[in-house]
């Protein structure tokens, strides 16, 4: 079973290990972080942005498509309480992919794992619980 855990370095920032990878998670400045990481919010749309780019390019491959250097854009809005409201995402692909393998592209990258589970087309349970250590 795939797990992450966080442990607090200073203030706000942590050292977060997924499954032996490393990363620092903190929040701005004017939030009373260091800033040493992108905070968890902004880790959210790494994670639509990278999730987005990964299912396209798995599809393409499959297709015997050439992608080329995909690129995906998140645009995160925020709303109240600092909690994401609206994510905007932008695929950039090669102009010489067909208008049918434009829109088909456009339709398996709201189909990753990450986006159907932000957009509730997947059902999520979370379960909270305390150790005391």
């Amino acid at each position: 079973m795939p797990r992450a855990v966080a442990r607090r370095r200073e203030g706000y920032a942590h050292d977060v290990e997924v499954d032996g990878h490393e990363l620092i998670a903190d929040e701005p400045e004017e939030t009373g972080g260091s800033d040493l990481g992108p905070s968890p919010t902004r880790l959210l749309a790494a994670s639509l942005a990278s999730c987005t780019a990964i299912t396209v390019e798995m599809y393409a491959d499959r297709k015997g498509w050439d992608v080329g250097d995909v690129e995906v854009v998140v645009d995160m809005e925020y709303g109240r309480s600092s909690v994401p409201r609206s994510f905007l995402v932008t695929l950039k692909l090669p102009k010489e992919l067909t208008e049918e393998q434009q829109q088909r592209l456009g339709v398996i990258a709201g189909k990753c794992p990450v986006h159907r589970v932000l957009s509730r087309e997947a059902e999520v349970e979370i379960e909270d619980r305390i150790e005391l250590v």
